[in-house]
């Protein structure tokens, strides 16, 4: 038995409409505005850099190694291999690979503990830009394959717009929350981004497959109607699902280091979003795109009559073809007996 952490609800989510999208609006010229005046922190993946990784011969306390770093005045990556092993990264030029290298090697000496530079490389913008190519494309393909699997899934394409229309709003507010906090942005942020654009379209999807359930249940009930209904039979779960993500990426950004913080705050952010968003942005949409407003569930051309007739042509197809073979199969033997 599903555990329901609230009781059960009857709330208008559809009346508070265009509220959501006032909000949507101005969170998007908020967005651009600080994208333009304060840009993004790129990390070495995108912009090159340099990474220096080191060994020592006794253990040593990442916050010691941290500390010393910080007073050359340098921004560094410091991650930790284990064995004693460490990398530790600068945004430089291909030109400054040397200078970045004495500069970590004169901070490690305060240390006093022996180490060896096991390797040093560089990597240039070239390989940057690369980079930066092959995180829009894997992100905009993701979007692209969504909207067809929701179309297909639910034979309306207009449910799978609405669905990605939620996700760039995700998105773009995490990109909103980096660029305002000045967080780095790397290959390991890139990730957070398609995980929570997986979790954010799976609680979509959810609502959808309720939908299109109530409207078997509930054939003539209004499309509005039939969306809140749908919500609010969902809202326990997400929001038990959401409140489990949530305490498990709390404790990863509070607890995990700062190799991780980034993630989890990426991750903190947008399955934050992805629940507001799936409740306020996709079903208002899919409710103001079938024009619901003017659905009396009676005319056979408004949406709820349209949704129901593909869910009968759907079950048609999935039984029909057992009753014609079994029929067949009798003709046949009523004619032998003759």
């Amino acid at each position: 038995m599903m555990l329901k952490l609230l009781p059960k609800t009857n709330i208008d989510f559809l009346k508070y409409r265009k509220a959501y999208y006032l909000l949507f609006a101005l969170v998007l010229i908020g967005g651009v505005i600080c994208f333009f005046t304060k840009g993004f922190n790129m990390g070495i993946d995108f912009t090159g850099g340099t990474m220096v990784q080191v060994k020592f011969d006794a253990p040593v306390e990442m916050s010691a190694i941290r500390e010393a770093l910080t007073a050359t005045g340098a921004e560094s990556e410091l991650q930790s291999f284990g064995d004693h092993s460490y990398a530790i990264s600068e945004k430089s030029t291909s030109d400054e690979v040397g200078v970045v290298q004495a500069r970590i090697e004169k901070a490690l000496d305060t240390l006093n503990v022996p180490y060896t530079v096991l390797m040093t490389n560089s990597v240039g913008p070239a390989v940057g830009e690369n980079m930066s190519e092959r995180a829009l494309w894997s992100i905009l393909l993701s979007l692209v394959f969504i909207i067809i699997y929701v179309a297909f899934r639910f034979s309306n394409i207009l449910w799978g717009v609405s669905g990605v229309i939620a996700l760039f709003h995700d998105l773009f507010v995490m990109l909103f929350a980096f660029s305002l906090t000045q967080r780095e942005i790397d290959l390991v942020v890139v990730a957070a981004f398609l995980t929570v654009a997986g979790f954010s379209i799976n609680d979509t999807i959810v609502i959808f497959d309720r939908m299109r359930e109530n409207v078997r249940l509930h054939p003539k009930m209004k499309f509005g109607e039939l969306i809140n209904l749908s919500i609010n039979g969902t809202l326990s779960r997400t929001i038990i699902t959401t409140l489990t993500v949530i305490f498990a990426v709390v404790v990863l950004y509070l607890f995990g280091g700062e190799v991780i913080n980034s993630f989890a705050f990426a991750m903190l952010v947008g399955c934050v979003s992805g629940v507001y968003s799936t409740i306020a942005l996709t079903t208002p949409l899919v409710y103001t795109w079938s024009h619901g407003e003017m659905n009396d569930g009676s005319n056979p051309n408004k949406p709820t009559a349209k949704i129901s007739a593909a869910v009968k042509r759907e079950e048609s197809a999935a039984e029909g073809y057992a009753p014609k073979k079994a029929v067949t199969k009798i003709k046949r033997t009523r004619r032998n007996r003759r």
